[in-house]
């Protein structure tokens, strides 16, 4: 009989380590397996419909027997008159909540942080968290509600003070910031949380010493707080960046109307209504295929262009 090759031997010891570690820690993966096992049947297994896209999907042949189409679906949408309407939308209603909503978190934890108060602090903590646990269609009601032109009370207020006020609820124009500084008012308070929790692993003695060397509190939290906070600002940058194209549906089509259908249809929208009103599955399938591709690819991209500029970086 031939030896067997030195490589294989290593590989076959290095897969006998492997499986005796497996057993040694076999508490751990049972442990770990609900949690793989919700992610393998909830978001492994529905990706086998992807292929729906490709094909002119009909519920009575079922997956196998629809009739294969390729790329149609994909430059349907993309040769459509309202495709680029669509990842306008989209695209600027993210970037404009990044941009107002991002650094907000930021600034409320730092103000947090630097509270002594205690009763005023939980306090402030509590009104600013509170909305998070508002509902999506009571958000959308109470957004309603006041800015009713004819009983809205934020109306009523600008017009007591003298100010005339827009039709927000129909005005194109308008929709996108009535759409961004609800949800900011919503989700700044709980976004706060983790940045509080990443200044909690701040050293006391850093602040001790340099009060000792006679620095001010504005450069004491720019020299120290920040630079704690950098990681995580990082991540959930990245984080927010790879899904710019993932405006949620279901607060949009509460403040939809026809008169703001201009600025408020988002590709999410769209996919809704094709998908679920129009039952056209293989169009809507091809659209939210598109959006998530492109979230994935913004996703590694800006994550490889962190990684070689920084140390901090999800992989």
């Amino acid at each position: 009989m031939s030896p067997i090759p030195a490589k294989q031997q290593e590989k076959r010891r290095g897969t006998g380590r492997t499986l005796k570690k497996i057993v040694r820690s076999w508490r751990l993966y049972v442990f770990m397996a609900p949690a793989l096992l919700t992610v393998l049947i909830f978001n492994y297994l529905p990706m086998y419909g992807i292929q729906i896209a490709f094909k002119n999907y009909v519920p009575a042949f079922g997956m196998g027997g629809s009739k294969w189409v390729g790329f149609d679906h994909f430059s349907r949408f993309f040769n459509s008159y309202y495709f680029w309407d669509l990842l306008w939308n989209t695209l600027s209603i993210s970037l404009y909540g990044l941009a107002i909503g991002f650094p907000l978190p930021i600034l409320l934890a730092l103000a947090f942080n630097e509270v002594r108060n205690g009763a005023f602090k939980k306090t402030v903590q509590t009104v600013t968290y509170a909305p998070h646990f508002i509902s999506t269609v009571v958000m959308a009601g109470m957004i309603i509600t006041f800015l009713t032109p004819s009983s809205g009370m934020i109306i009523n207020l600008l017009e007591a003070l003298g100010i005339t006020a827009p039709n927000f609820l129909t005005d194109p124009r308008w929709f996108k910031t009535m759409y961004v500084l609800s949800d900011v008012w919503q989700t700044t308070g709980w976004g706060t949380i983790i940045y509080l929790a990443a200044l909690s692993a701040v050293d006391p003695g850093l602040h001790e010493a340099a009060i000792l060397d006679g620095a001010s509190r504005v450069q004491r939290i720019w020299n120290i707080n920040i630079p704690v906070l950098v990681p995580t600002i990082t991540i959930l940058m990245i984080l927010n960046v790879g899904s710019l194209l993932s405006v949620g549906y279901e607060k949009i089509l509460l403040l939809q109307n026809p008169l703001n259908m201009s600025s408020s249809d988002v590709i999410a929208t769209s996919v809704y209504r094709t998908g679920l009103l129009e039952a056209q599955y293989s169009y809507s399938t091809a659209v939210g295929l598109f959006n998530s591709v492109v979230n994935a690819v913004m996703l590694i991209v800006v994550n490889q262009i962190v990684r070689r500029t920084s140390e901090n970086s999800l992989w």
